[in-house]
Parts: structure tokens; C-alpha cells; sequence
């Protein structure tokens, strides 16, 4: 799908983060913006940490993987979008439809955006695709876009009918992040490039105050990648969350910059964290292949994920005060 990686630098950071994993070998095609400067750890928000629901977020996986391949255009695509729809129904969802001119010709491309209110003016975006690769007719991406798309649909009921202090959340699924043909700077993240320069057209992007990009966050061999393209403190946010909740073995074994959805938000100046397992299977072997299937992913790792994430966003909410 994507994920090229623009730098390879794949150390051990084990000294500094105390992870234990094993680093791998990407391919450096592209350039990317630099990650902002650390800031001081962040004081715990009084409020307990959540967790989400895994074994409904893996159910929902798996209803999102028998829709088949789920390309732009695509039947699987268009029973998704319905899918999504009536997961979502009663919420405050947008969606943000717009015409992408792509290799193979022009396509109608949809971003979800369900919106959830706080009780100040900033935002924090969750966000991940929806979409499979084009190309490749036998792939159904259970992780590679299934994963993001559920474990979304999960922060949606975590957030829905609460009342919470604190920026509002909004939670977005990106169509077309994959590639048509071959990955590059145009041919890649359609949709967040769209939404991107749309928020920062209106004024938007100046209230978000932090991106939280998940990807192929399902492996049941969970190894969360430390992105030098990410903004370095919302980086080390994560991670004091993911300390908070004592699952630090999980995250920043392999250090490496990677091209995702989140990288037209930094450009746009908003700060980004891409939450990331880029190595599926031995050597990545998974990866884009007919193998990416459900019995690949562990609801274990969708929990490890997923309350991190609300974790993050207690932190980020705890700032908002400070």
C-alpha cells in the first residue's frame, strides 16, 4: 500500500527506551518533513485510564474483511461505506466526497469524519484508511485497512454518549491512501493530502492539537515502529502512555521514518504521530499480500493499541489544562 520508508536508520533504541525487539531493513524513496523538538513529560490527568473492547473490535474486523477487497470503486468498497455508515448512524458524521485524479483515471473518494465534542475550541484527530490496494484483486487487507477501519469504529462507541472535558475528538477514516499503481508523492494518501489542505484552507488545521495516525495495528506479533517523521514530543506522548499502562515492550523496537497519512498534515504545521507496525510476518512477508487475513491479527494487539490511544488522549486532555 504505501509506508515507504524515507530513511533507513533501523537501530535499536533500547538504551533510551528500554524496548527489546528486533529492527528490520526498509527502503529509503522519499522525503519528509522534520519531527519537532521534545518537550517535558506530561503529569498524569486525575482521570482513570480506559480501555476498549477488543473482542468486539476484532469482530469488527472480521465483518469488514468478508466485505472482500475494498478498493476505490470497488463493490467491497461501496458495502464498507454503508457498513460505516450504519456503525456511525447518530453520530455528528460528515463526509468529506471529492474527486481524485489518479493513474487510472478519476475516482469519487470519501473521508468519514465523526465528530465528537469537548468543551474547548482545540481538536484531536484519530485517524487511519479504509481503503485496499487497487491493483491487487485477491487482497482483502485485514490488517493493511481493516485494522485502522475497526479499531476507529471502536473509539467510536468509547467516545459516543459521554460528556468529556477537555478538546473534542474527531475520528476519521481516509479513502485512498494506497497507491493506484506505484507509491509517490502523487500517487498515495488521496485522501488525507484532500482533507489536509482543505483544514488548512478554512482554518481548521490551527485548532487541531494533536494527530493520531493507527495503522496496520492488528499483527498478533505487535512491534510499534518509533517514526522519525512524527512530531518527536507527541511521539514520546505516546510512549509515556503506553508506560502509564505498562505496555512499553510494544512500542519503539525499530527506529525509522516513514511516508503515511499523517505526513500532509505535517506539512500543513500540525502535529502528527504515525502509530505503526511496519513489519507484518517475517521480514514484512505479509505485507500486500494474499496472506494479510484475519488470523493474522491478535485482539490482543487491538488492546494494546487502542488504550494507548485513549491514554494519549487523557494526556493530551490533561494538557489542555495546564
Amino acid at each position: 500500500m504505501h509506508k515507504v520508508l524515507l530513511a533507513v536508520s533501523m537501530v535499536l533504541i533500547t538504551a533510551t527506551l528500554g524496548c527489546t525487539a528486533t529492527p528490520s531493513t526498509k527502503t529509503a524513496e522519499a522525503s519528509a518533513p522534520v519531527a519537532a523538538a521534545a518537550s517535558e513529560p506530561v503529569p498524569d490527568a486525575p482521570l482513570k485510564p480506559q480501555h476498549i473492547d477488543s473482542r468486539r473490535t476484532m469482530q469488527y474486523v472480521k465483518e469488514i474483511v468478508a466485505f472482500g477487497r475494498r478498493a476505490p470503486g470497488s463493490p467491497g468498497m461501496a458495502k464498507q461505506q454503508a457498513y460505516i455508515r450504519a456503525k456511525l448512524k447518530g453520530d455528528n458524521l460528515e463526509e468529506d466526497t471529492f474527486k481524485a485524479t489518479t493513474p487510472d483515471g478519476q475516482f469519487q473518494l470519501t473521508n468519514f469524519i465523526d465528530k465528537f465534542p469537548g468543551t474547548t475550541n482545540d481538536v484531536i484527530v484519530i485517524c487511519g484508511h479504509y481503503d485496499t490496494l487497487y491493483a491487487q484483486k485477491d487482497f482483502v487487507g485485514a490488517n493493511d485497512g481493516g485494522s485502522s477501519a475497526a479499531l476507529l469504529l471502536e473509539l467510536a462507541d468509547q467516545f459516543r454518549g459521554k460528556n468529556r472535558t477537555g478538546p473534542a475528538v474527531w475520528l476519521v477514516w481516509f479513502d485512498g491512501e494506497e497507491a493506484f499503481q506505484k507509491w509517490t508523492d502523487t500517487d498515495s494518501t488521496y485522501g488525507s493530502r484532500h482533507l489536509a489542505a482543505k483544514w488548512q484552507q478554512d482554518g481548521t488545521s490551527k485548532r487541531i492539537k494533536a494527530l493520531l495516525l493507527v495503522d496496520m495495528i492488528g499483527d498478533s506479533d505487535l512491534n510499534i515502529d518509533h517514526d522519525a517523521n512524527s512530531t518527536a514530543w507527541l511521539s514520546d506522548l505516546v510512549y509515556q502512555a503506553a508506560g502509564n499502562l505498562s505496555h512499553k515492550a510494544y512500542f519503539y523496537g525499530r527506529n525509522t521514518a516513514i511516508d503515511d497519512d499523517h505526513i500532509p498534515f505535517l506539512h500543513a504545521g500540525v502535529p502528527c504521530v504515525d502509530i505503526i507496525d511496519l513489519d507484518y510476518g517475517y521480514n514484512n512477508v505479509y505485507w500486500h499480500t494474499a496472506q494479510d487475513t484475519v488470523d493474522k491479527l491478535s485482539a490482543n494487539s487491538f488492546q494494546v493499541v487502542g488504550d494507548v490511544v485513549l491514554e494519549t488522549v487523557r494526556l493530551l486532555s490533561n494538557r489542555a489544562h495546564q
